[in-house]
């Protein structure tokens, strides 16, 4: 019982993760101004957030879960998935600086983020999305065996 509600907690964590990389990709767009600069820094917030508790929820999979710790541990598939999330995690950290300094950014009400600025963190969200969408893919043959 414990591996099945690690697991459905793992994938109901995974799934909020790309719900909130996708509401990144639609506020950062161009015109983005104070208005939504303060919901896309709670956004960035719970992204953080939703991310620590995914990787504590997969690693309770990793120890407490049916197949065993060493399944994982020799198993390159698993440690491509862990190399496929590590590289979502590093792409993120430039988009989080970015959010930061906009939101800190002076001008008051009337502060709009340079549309240039707009395009590199879209760039980077698009990477995440794409090295993301690895992820399912390492985690079905993982529980296949390969």
């Amino acid at each position: 019982m414990t591996d099945l509600i690690l697991t459905v907690i793992h994938h109901l964590l995974a799934f909020a993760l790309a719900g909130v990389v996708a509401a990144e990709v639609i506020l950062v767009r161009p015109g983005l101004g104070r208005r939504n600069l303060a919901l896309l820094g709670r956004i960035d917030a719970t992204y953080g957030g939703l991310a620590a508790l995914l990787l504590i929820i997969g690693a309770s999979r990793v120890y407490f879960g049916l197949k065993g710790w060493e399944f994982y541990v020799y198993n390159p598939t698993f440690w491509a998935k862990m190399v496929a999330f590590a590289a979502v995690g590093l792409l993120s950290i430039a988009p989080t600086i970015r959010i930061a300094r906009w939101r800190s950014a002076g001008g008051g009400d009337a502060y709009v983020v340079p549309d240039a600025e707009i395009a590199r963190v879209r760039g980077f969200l698009k990477a995440e999305i794409a090295v993301f969408a690895l992820i399912p893919l390492f985690a079905a043959a993982l529980a296949r065996g390969y």
